[in-house]
């Protein structure tokens, strides 16, 4: 079902038209080594200009930590505008081409079909990339894609499809979920797609996972996580950001615990796994959406702190050495850089470091070097999708600073650029690894040292179904010469179905933590009614073993139990309560599994746990609070009749940072539930609003500042197209939301005060909205 491919020639031939005298991709030779090749001082950068430059001439202004190298591997007209990238079995690339993002600084022409999802193929094998083949094209704002057995998901708002490919042709598409995107403009819609170790295809921004079940596929809830960019570890731990926060994580298996509406967050899950946020540009960028505030910018005109945080990456490949091992990669694109952190286990908690101080691993002085998604490959090299644009903020938030740097430096054209990079070791060959179609070769590579190659060989075997090497996967998982080999062999007969209860208890006996974590988290693809005790007396075992690593893995999986032996399942948790009251991770896993129960639970535990002031009681009172406080709330149904345009507003962009219940979200924003800032004074309402707050900001006697929640608050007034009925629904819409009740906000009433504030540039403080 391929689609009107004349958008496609044409922007491919004014490509060829521009940019051939200029951007010729010749070999591999195209190579920047260290940052002795970085050009001339900061000094000499010219503010005023920012000039378009080729893929070239761009890479001599990159410098790279000593012992590396970074080689152009494909560009204009090659590509265009990349976002998202899989490799093949043939070590084939699949980019995804945002070619409609933000035309111009009023996003004119944004819902044009102009997307495209492209192969990219080395046909010489010279290591850069020569032919280009189109598969899907004429798609509006493509955002992420995942190969899967005969076919791809793409991702293009509000839809997620599933297209079947024959030759790499499209020879029928089918709509695996019409709210894949749900609200939210481009830089705050669900992407990802990253097809993990559990099987499970999981997303940066969103709460739902996906998984391909014979003809059907299956949606499951899960725990939100990140905003742009998801990726795992070598024993499947998720890992995403947030566009202020440098890496954030799972410590616990990601299908885990996302069960109790009256639980707000549970410890183990987007937890800060570099907290610190700080950036060193190789050059002044005063061209960051908010570069007028104070601290946003150093005295050198250089951002201080992470705001644009993109695709990160654990590395997992086999040719950096082992101190980049479990190594954490993030892009900055507003900062022109690529940051290395340096990550550590402590039994399940994850923890890490800036890998330097004072400087970046990549770092450029061309401000349309747009690094924005990061990934492992088959030849161990780290790859780098470069959208090179002068505009990546999205013109919802565009503040006129911003509009005023774009036009400074004209940084709107041309929009048909794009390249793509691999960063590999000096003096170092990075042979491509092509993964075959024979089972037993196959089998093999599931103990490959690249973890590219071990999840390709998983995937290929569970797609093809290559059932006769149920026996070499039983023996290959009971082996102990190599761990991730038997961990890759035992989700691979999970995704087989043919994972016994026999082999998930063996695991679970293990002496490894990273063997027995895996096998914890299998005890949800076996349980069933006949085996149920027999899981639960290993449960037990554990407990009295006190295996504190493994405790919190049994307050989750209780659910599982309860859900054929409700009293068992108690039993279990009551125990596990009992042995560690004062643990916050297993108090926490405990009350997941326990939505509307909390109150009779509390009861049940009294006389094993007294302490009224542990873990677990506290947790309780939480969950038993935030259920009582929800009995109080306005029908949202109502509501959302009420003021349609105003919930379709929340959702989109108010949503992510106060969340869905208006009791605001860990690291992003504050409550607007119940909030004086919300149900007092519509001026003060309204101007927040249309032009934004930068905090720290006070609600209800607690005060609010980084990095409990983001630092500002954007404004939406500076998007001249966002109607004042609109906002006025917004605001009425939050005003009667969850348990406020204050009086609506007219449209009258928000032109008037936009009227009165036309021209403003800046966020409001709050001394400055309370007369100070």
């Amino acid at each position: 079902m391929k689609r009107l491919r004349y958008p496609v020639l044409f922007l491919t031939l004014s490509f060829t038209l521009f940019y051939c005298k200029t951007n010729k991709q010749t070999s591999s030779s195209s190579t920047i080594t260290s940052a002795s090749d970085t050009p001339a001082p900061e000094k000499a950068v010219d503010l005023s200009k920012s000039p378009f430059l080729t893929a070239e001439e761009s890479m001599k202004r990159i410098a790279i930590a000593d012992g590396f190298e970074i080689k152009l591997v494909a560009s204009e007209p090659l590509v265009s505008t990349p976002v998202a990238m899989l490799f093949d079995d043939q070590a084939r690339m699949w980019v995804v081409e945002m070619t409609g993002y933000m035309p111009d600084t009023i996003g004119t022409g944004e819902d044009v079909p102009n997307g495209n999802i492209v192969l990219l193929d080395d046909k010489n094998k010279d290591g850069v990339y020569d032919d280009r083949k189109v598969i899907i094209d004429s798609l509006v704002l493509p955002r992420a894609i995942c190969l899967i057995e005969n076919g791809i998901l793409v991702a293009e708002p509000t839809n997620l499809w599933f297209y079947e490919l024959k030759n790499d042709k499209v020879v029928k598409r089918e709509l695996v979920d019409p709210q894949y995107t749900e609200g939210g403009n481009v830089e705050h819609q669900p992407n990802g797609l990253l097809r993990a170790m559990d099987n499970w295809i999981y997303n940066a921004k969103s709460t739902k996972r996906y998984r391909k079940q014979g003809n059907k596929w299956l949606i499951e809830s899960t725990h939100f996580r990140g905003q742009w960019g998801i990726c795992q570890d070598n024993y499947g731990h998720l890992y995403y950001n947030n566009n202020s926060q440098n890496l954030l994580g799972d410590y616990f298996s990601p299908g885990l615990g996302a069960w109790n509406k009256n639980q707000r967050g549970v410890a183990g899950f987007n937890e800060k796994t570099v907290a610190n946020n700080k950036v060193y540009p190789l050059r002044p960028t005063p061209g960051v959406n908010r570069g007028y505030m104070k601290n946003v910018l150093n005295d050198s005109l250089k951002l201080n702190n992470f705001t644009a945080a993109a695709g990160p990456v654990i590395y997992r490949g086999d040719l950096f050495g082992k101190d980049f091992d479990f190594n954490g990669f993030v892009p900055e694109p507003s900062a022109n850089l690529i940051k290395r952190n340096i990550i550590r286990e402590n039994g399940y908690v994850v923890k890490g470091e800036q890998a330097y101080k004072g400087k970046e691993f990549i770092a450029s002085t061309d401000e349309r070097f747009r690094p924005v998604s990061l990934y492992n490959a088959p030849d161990g090299a780290l790859y780098i999708l470069d959208m090179y644009r002068g505009i990546i903020q999205h013109k919802t938030y565009l503040t006129p600073y911003l509009k005023g740097e774009i036009g400074k430096r004209g940084l709107t054209q041309p929009l048909s650029a794009g390249r793509i990079y691999k960063v590999v070791p000096k003096n170092k060959t990075s042979a491509v690894v092509t993964l075959p179609d024979s089972p037993q070769q196959l089998l093999k590579l599931l103990g490959h040292a690249n973890g590219w190659i071990r999840d390709k060989a998983q995937q290929n075997i569970i797609d093809r179904k290559y059932l006769q090497l149920v026996p070499e996967l039983k023996a290959a998982a009971a082996q102990t010469d190599n761990e991730l080999l038997a961990l890759h062999a035992l989700w691979t007969l999970e995704g087989l179905g043919k994972l016994t209860t026999d082999e998930v208890i063996t695991t679970i006996g293990k002496q490894s933590w990273h063997t027995r974590m895996q096998g914890l988290s299998m005890v949800p693809s076996v349980m069933d009614a006949t085996n149920h005790s027999r899981i639960t007396a290993s449960l037990d075992k554990l407990i009295d073993t006190k295996d504190t690593l493994a405790a919190p893995y049994i307050g989750f999986l209780a659910k599982y139990i309860q859900e054929f032996d409700q009293r068992e399942g108690k039993r279990l948790l009551v125990k596990l309560a009992s042995a560690y009251p004062k643990n916050g991770y297993v108090a926490d896993a405990i009350v997941s599994t326990l939505q509307d129960q909390e109150e009779q639970f509390t009861h049940e535990l009294s006389a094993s746990v007294k302490d009224t002031t542990s873990s677990i009681h506290r947790q309780l009172r939480k969950a038993i609070a935030t259920a009582n406080n929800a009995k109080a709330n306005r029908n949202p149904e109502v509501l959302k009749k009420q003021f349609p345009k105003g919930e379709a507003l929340f959702t989109s962009i108010c949503q992510t940072c106060h969340g869905a219940d208006g009791n605001g979200v860990k690291s992003l924003g504050p409550p607007l539930n119940q909030s004086e800032w919300v149900t007092g004074s519509k001026d003060k309402l309204i101007s927040i609003v249309l032009f934004g707050l930068t905090g720290p900001v006070k609600v209800n006697g607690h005060l609010y500042q980084t990095p409990e929640v983001s630092g500002d608050m954007p404004g939406i007034g500076y998007d001249k197209d966002m109607p004042n009925e609109d906002i006025a629904q917004l605001l009425s819409y939050i005003r009667k939301s969850w348990r406020n009740n204050a009086e609506t906000v007219s449209t009258i009433e928000v032109s008037k005060k936009r009227t009165q504030l036309s021209g403003r540039e800046k966020a409001f403080t709050e001394a400055e909205l309370n007369g100070r």
